[in-house]
């Protein structure tokens, strides 16, 4: 199984692309690509742009790897209670392009932030709207307090009920 991972953040330490990767290299087996949304080259989008320069090339990129996968585990970051602005400008692009911009490939939604409230309003947000977008949310988890919960040193999960959690998401991950 080929697995396209991402944290929905440009951060360099971007604790979403941590626990993305983190999930996707859970699955057994998986031939596992993370993505760095910062290759995605994309303006801030506009209709004038869009008339201006067409498709942006950052876009096309993004959908083509996306089409390289099987199973996608994606961790949004949440800021002020909804998408990092620079994920939702890739992703505007990308609908432009092709609307069904997650392929029919079965998802793991996942979201974490360093505080209590793991950015379940974004994640909430995502999964409602994923069928729109051709995401087969399989299963989604929220991780609160990410440093509490997850070790930077080994790259583990810490706590044993997330933990728990998380296996349990991977394993609808790979059912049908």
């Amino acid at each position: 199984m080929k697995i396209v991972a991402f944290g929905a953040s440009t951060s360099s330490t971007s604790i979403n692309k941590t626990l993305a990767g983190y999930a996707a290299n859970l699955v057994s087996g998986a031939e596992v690509k993370v993505l760095n949304l910062n290759d995605y080259d994309v303006p801030l989008f506009s209709e004038d742009k869009e008339k201006e320069i067409g498709q942006a090339s950052g876009a096309k990129e993004f959908l083509s790897d996306i089409a390289q996968a099987d199973a996608l585990v994606i961790s949004f970051a949440e800021h002020n209670g909804s998408y990092a602005a620079a994920y939702k400008n890739l992703f505007d692009w990308a609908t432009r392009i092709e609307r069904n911009v997650f392929a029919d490939k079965p998802a793991l939604y996942l979201a974490t932030s360093t505080g209590p409230g793991g950015a379940a309003s974004v994640l909430a947000a995502a999964t409602v709207s994923a069928p729109y977008f051709g995401a087969k949310v399989k299963a989604s988890l929220s991780i609160p307090s990410f440093y509490d919960n997850f070790d930077m040193e080994s790259g583990k999960l810490t706590n044993s009920s997330l933990s728990s959690q998380l296996e349990s998401a991977i394993d609808k991950l790979n059912s049908d």
